[in-house]
């Protein structure tokens, strides 16, 4: 190869590691930002004082978030997993905060069911979607609960994600999401349904998105699976906190073994007390 050649292609990677490294470091930045408008661990650990959470973004940012509230006697909390992942999913994903601090800060939001369908009308109209076949399906999949602790309740409801309740350390119950999206769906929209639950002391709730079940490994290169996602709950449920997550985050990077993280993981737990 002649010198001229070789220069150019240095150039060629010079620029190109430049360009890698300055996109990088804007990736990095806005990882920055989304995490500002997230939860801190303070805020959590106030209101859900036993709590972990496993938060493990297959990209610098991520299509997976979670959000929590209080307004008045009422606490929110919500896990979401948006369309995509790394920045289209970051996008959806501040989108979505935003109008729910806006729904929840309104005096008339009194249902979970009542804050999903508010949120996909605002998504809907935010993303301009009109149901048009050519139209990018963007949307979140969510799973929501308010919890009043008043009456020992907790009212869910979830687009395609469900919620696990598990009592006495040993019966895990399944609360099972709507089967739509939010935003616009192949289906004429519905309301979502709004699940009343009984909640005692010492009750364990799970808010996942469906990245960890969706992880592809084991010895024949295949996906996780909810029905071994619920035995490993039931296995650790009673553990404290930090080994839950310890054994959730062992447990997926031994599943993937070289297999890439194929989608953000994240997993919310907490154990209910009045």
């Amino acid at each position: 190869m002649s010198h001229s050649k070789k220069d150019t292609l240095n150039d060629i990677n010079i620029r190109f590691e430049k360009q890698k490294k300055e996109l990088t470091e804007s990736l990095k930045y806005a990882s920055y930002i989304q995490k500002a408008i997230l939860p801190t661990e303070n805020q959590l650990k106030k209101y859900f004082p036993e709590h972990f959470l496993l938060y493990l973004p297959r990209d610098i940012v991520s299509g997976d978030f979670y959000w929590m509230a209080r307004r008045n006697d009422r606490l929110f909390l919500a896990v979401a997993d948006c369309t995509g992942h790394g920045v289209p999913g970051a996008f959806l994903s501040i989108l979505g905060i935003s109008v729910l601090n806006q729904i929840v800060g309104r005096s008339d939001c009194t249902s979970a069911s009542g804050v999903l369908n508010t949120l996909r009308e605002h998504i809907m109209k935010s993303l301009n979607q009109t149901g048009e076949e050519s139209e990018q399906k963007d949307g979140i999949d969510m799973a929501l609960c308010i919890i009043e602790p008043q009456k020992n309740i907790l009212q869910f409801s979830g687009a395609f994600n469900p919620m696990y309740v598990i009592k006495n350390s040993n019966r895990l119950i399944e609360i099972p999401g709507d089967k739509m999206p939010i935003g616009v769906g192949a289906e004429e929209e519905t309301s979502f349904t709004n699940h009343i639950v009984n909640i005692d002391e010492g009750d364990m709730i799970y808010l996942f998105s469906d990245g960890f079940a969706d992880q592809f490994g084991g010895p024949k290169g295949k996906k996780f699976k909810y029905r071994p996602f619920r035995n490993l709950l039931l296995n650790i449920n009673s553990m404290p906190m930090h080994s839950q997550k310890k054994e959730l985050k062992e447990s997926v990077e031994k599943w993937k073994g070289r297999i890439p993280q194929l989608d953000d993981i994240l997993i919310f737990g907490m154990r209910y007390h009045k």
